[in-house]
């Protein structure tokens, strides 16, 4: 018998499956696991008469991690039917468990995500570890999945169609005690000896357990879909499903058909639905861009693919944060809430306060929701010193200057900061756009000076684009690694550039955008291309969160270092649209109350009636695929420019950077992905097509015509 799955029965006839996958680190549905539960499901029925139940747990420190990814990546449209009779041959067994006419408990001992959870689904009694940091789940939605493992069916049958969606649909993951009061698990323990000993009494006080859609007169919770409550959400579901997803994610819609279609026949009939429509996700071309960027390449980025090899690894003992503005705040609580101690400095007393009070503000709401007992947040704030005295950085083993865009005041609060800083300290700025190593100039030292890009707003941002100067030493970038790490965001690496990586990116996606118009593109019209495109704002909302001033400023500043060096400036057609907006109708953006878009107060926004009046020309209307490709082809292209430039150095940092940077199309795995999985070859075409029909910079980078040359993809 496979050493998979230990098998121990006690003196109370109780068996003890211990699941412990050797050679893995967590639990996987991979073929061991299959092999291995078969034999055990087998010894289980063979010996049934002389044993009195059944407690499913683990020998990892976690429960069971789910799929093997690995293994479902391979599968192929070709593979489907072999596929889908493995993926049935798995939910067959976990049907025979729960029908063994034993009681079978999960004792839930670590995080049980995925393919995890759907096995202690199987379970008529689900106690778990009373850990904030076990989280319990079925997030297969977030990488274009569904649960396959009988999740659907199961979690539809024990909570009903309502309650359900939010796990099923929206992959939303929770901690032990609120999947305790969500009905998701039965019990919990504060020990692993206690939540066996709490199994064992359970089975021997529950010989004749049952599943509850196998005992009869069972009755779907809240209703079937016939039922008139049910089926008047149901009749709008579709719908709002759409307006989320515009579209661009099967898995959502496969989930609410899955689970909707078998709310109204069997269990098993329903699971045989269930495992159609994963087999047509998972052989799709969406579900393997979002594991590939998603699981694959994010892991490796949070193992440290981009970060020096031989150094040894660093924690960051107390921070400095220069500006108490939006971007100083969220800084100062991403480091603050990790346990990190912050002196944070602005030039007033009252905006160093206000800085604090953001934190605050996160803190508060947290301890209303009973998410943070009101020590843990005093102790949270406690760690937070407003000041107006560049001196009470002593000690400081990190600065992060987050002040205005301006290369002047940069230089000056650097070079205040340093001198109170601890030897040696990491000296970073939070610039969007300004070259790191002209930055570094004002440093005294250079190469322990690196830019450290957060995103807006820092506390829902996971992103942190780190950016080495010329001078930055391989020390320096470990320690700033390490920081992002040690904090709980997501670092890419990039080289200097104007803009780096993400701002030139995200540049050219408002600023074609803004170039349709300028074309007399109707405006709901690119919009709208830009969600269906998969993008999570349009141009023209995003440029006015950002704000048409600074768009302006960030090019007025980058056309004069340019020709300061002796280099031409190429205007964008965007750069009429903006000027004017801001010159003749005075719209600066959002926080002035009127852009591309009016915001009247308490309403909704919506786009400016002068733009139909000032930009619309009807007859320059444009195809719709045009225009949705406009929007992720510039993107994608401006991606492989950086490849060439040597900005980007990795396919990992470029799509995780690209998705969770600036939001590019998640359905595609990212901006390379995009080119990948559209075909590198097919991509240089239609590239070509729009080069032709709207300008140069449409033109495929020399890169991009090589692979497509050499059949190749990047990697």
């Amino acid at each position: 018998m496979s050493n998979a799955i230990s098998y121990q029965i006690d003196a109370d006839k109780i068996v003890t499956l211990t699941i412990d996958m050797p050679g893995q680190s967590a639990n996987t549905m991979n073929a061991a696991y299959r092999e291995a539960m078969g034999e055990t499901i087998n010894r289980l029925e063979a010996e049934k008469a002389d044993i009195a139940g059944v407690i499913l747990t683990s020998g990892k420190s976690t429960f069971f991690a789910g799929g093997d990814l690995n293994e479902l990546v391979q599968a192929q449209p070709e593979h489907a039917e072999v596929f889908f009779q493995m993926v049935e041959t798995i939910k067959g067994q976990l049907r025979r468990l729960e029908k063994l006419g034993k009681p079978v408990v999960a004792a839930i001992n670590g995080a049980a995500l995925g393919g995890g959870f759907e096995i202690a689904l199987a379970c008529q009694r689900r106690i778990c570890l009373s850990n904030s940091k076990i989280q319990l789940g079925l997030p297969e939605v977030t990488l274009g999945l569904l649960p396959g493992g009988g999740g659907v069916t199961r979690l539809v049958r024990l909570l009903g169609l309502q309650a359900a969606f939010p796990f099923l649909m929206e992959g939303k993951r929770v901690r032990p005690q609120a999947a305790l009061e969500a009905g998701l698990i039965h019990e919990l323990a504060d020990t692993p000896e206690a939540m066996l000993a709490k199994a064992r009494t359970w089975i021997l006080a529950n010989p004749n357990a049952k599943q509850p859609w196998d005992a009869d007169g069972y009755k779907m919770p809240g209703g079937t879909p016939s039922s008139p409550k049910v089926a008047q959400m149901l009749a709008i579901a579709p719908a709002m499903l759409r307006a989320k997803t515009s579209g661009c994610y099967p898995a959502p819609e496969a989930i609410l058909s899955a689970a909707v279609e078998g709310a109204q026949v069997d269990f098993d009939t329903a699971s045989r639905i269930e495992s159609r429509y994963f087999v047509k996700l998972a052989t799709g071309q969406i579900a393997k861009n979002m594991i590939g960027s998603f699981w694959f390449q994010l892991n490796e980025i949070k193992a440290g693919g981009s970060r020096p090899k031989d150094i040894a690894k660093s924690k960051v003992s107390k921070v400095a944060v220069i500006g108490a503005g939006m971007m100083g705040a969220g800084i100062t609580w991403a480091t603050a809430s990790k346990g990190i101690p912050v002196v944070l400095k602005d030039v007033s007393q009252e905006a160093a306060d206000k800085g604090k009070a953001y934190s605050k503000k996160l803190l508060d709401k947290k301890v209303s929701r009973g998410q943070m007992s009101q020590s843990k947040a005093d102790e949270i704030l406690g760690l937070i010193h407003a000041t107006t005295d560049a001196a009470d950085f002593a000690g400081c083993d990190l600065v992060i200057e987050a002040v205005f865009e301006n290369r002047d005041l940069k230089a000056r609060v650097t070079q205040e900061a340093e001198q109170y800083l601890a030897p040696n300290a990491v000296v970073a700025s939070n610039t969007s756009t300004l070259p790191i190593t002209g930055l570094a100039q004002a440093s005294a030292t250079p190469a322990n000076f690196i830019g450290l890009h957060f995103f807006s707003p820092v506390d829902k941002m996971e992103l942190v684009e780190i950016i080495k100067g010329k001078d930055t030493t391989p020390e320096t970038l470990a320690r700033a690694f390490d920081y992002v790490l040690q904090i709980g965001k997501t670092p890419i690496v990039v080289n200097d550039s104007r803009g780096f990586f993400t701002s030139r990116v995200f540049g050219t996606y408002v600023n074609e955008g803004i170039a349709m118009l300028g074309e007399g593109v109707y405006p709901w019209g690119i919009e709208m291309a830009a969600a269906k495109a998969g993008m999570p704002v349009g141009p023209l909302a995003v440029t006015d969160e950002v704000s048409l001033s600074l768009c302006q400023h960030i090019r007025d500043q980058s056309r004069a270092d340019m020709e300061a060096e002796g280099k031409p400036w190429q205007a964008h057609p965007a750069e009429a649209v903006i000027d004017q907006m801001l010159g003749e109708y005075q719209r600066a953006g959002k926080a002035a109350g009127a852009g591309f878009y009016d915001y009247p107060a308490g309403g909704k926004k919506q786009l400016w009636s002068g733009l139909a009046e000032h930009y619309v020309k009807p007859e320059k209307q444009i195809q719709f695929r045009d225009m949705r490709d406009r929007l992720l082809f510039i993107q994608a292209i401006e991606t492989v420019r950086c490849f060439e430039e040597g900005v980007l150095e990795t396919v990992r940092d470029a799509n995780n950077g690209s998705i969770f940077g600036i939001g590019f199309a998640p359905w595609s795995g990212g901006a390379i992905q995009y080119i990948n999985q559209y075909g590198v070859a097919q991509f240089v075409e239609r590239a070509k097509v729009l080069a032709k029909r709207y300008g140069a910079r449409f033109n495929p980078p020399q890169l991009l015509l090589d692979k497509a040359a050499k059949g190749e993809m990047f990697r």
